[in-house]
């Protein structure tokens, strides 16, 4: 297995921007075409796209399909797409999963309504994906504008016996801010698991893609990266040539 290196498109008003610790007020546009922007990771050497629709994140529904079209348009079927944002009831993910994105991401909801992440489970088996979103190994929900007081390892264990087909893991204290991943939280959460983890939030530089490598055998399958390719600190078709290789060697 390689470790997949994955671009994030963070959308809002229909824009690629880029959020400060999941502030909506402190974002960057980078591009005002979508689709061009996933083309070019794409190109890249992308294995697949992670897309968050924050306007619809914030909002409890869909907003930004017609960008979310666009980019299914660009290079749908060509590789995964995953998205997350707003998935709140089922009909959106069918609408989804019609419009050519391959997994859905359900956060709040999903915490919030165990019920809701069943039935999903059930309908659409091995296209669900859960964000967990955790501080200190406590979950946040909403936006990541509170703290739960639910364990990251039992609230994943419940999701993986739901029938979730992996966790994406984010360390809000780092997302964003540069510091690198957290290692040690994102391992000890994908031993516990039979499901596979992707990591998210602070991977900075090529040095933090050969420290994911190290540990992808316990069952981290990629990670998802956003700020650190758009502002220079992570050369992207560097890093997912970095994993390829390593993975390779690994094996």
């Amino acid at each position: 297995n390689i470790m997949l290196i994955i671009p994030a498109i963070d959308l809002k008003d229909g824009h690629c921007v880029r959020l400060k610790q999941g502030d909506m007020e402190a974002s960057t546009v980078f591009s005002e075409d979508p689709g061009a922007m996933a083309k070019h990771w794409l190109d890249q050497g992308c294995e697949r796209l992670h897309l968050v629709d924050l306007n619809g994140a914030f909002a409890g529904k869909p907003v930004n399909e017609a960008a979310i079209k666009s980019i299914v348009s660009a290079i749908g079927g060509q590789i995964p797409i995953q998205l997350g944002g707003g998935i709140r009831d089922l009909d959106t993910i069918e609408r989804y999963l019609d419009d050519g994105i391959d997994y859905v991401i359900l956060g709040t909801a999903a915490v919030k309504n165990p019920g809701f992440l069943h039935e999903a489970c059930y309908a659409f088996p091995g296209q669900v994906i859960v964000g967990l979103d955790a501080k200190d190994g406590k979950v946040a929900v909403d936006g990541w504008s509170k703290l739960t007081g639910h364990d990251v390892i039992d609230l994943a264990k419940k999701y993986e016996d739901c029938g979730v087909s992996s966790i994406v893991y984010t360390d809000i204290g780092r997302d964003g801010m540069m510091t690198g991943v957290n290692i040690e939280a994102t391992v000890a959460l994908a031993k516990a698991l039979m499901i596979p983890v992707i990591a998210s939030g602070g991977v900075t530089n090529l040095d933090d893609v050969r420290k994911l490598c190290d540990v992808e055998s316990e069952g981290i399958i990629g990670t998802i990266t956003g700020r650190a390719i758009y502002e220079g600190s992570l050369d992207f078709a560097a890093a997912q040539a970095l994993a390829n290789e390593l993975s390779l060697n690994a094996s």
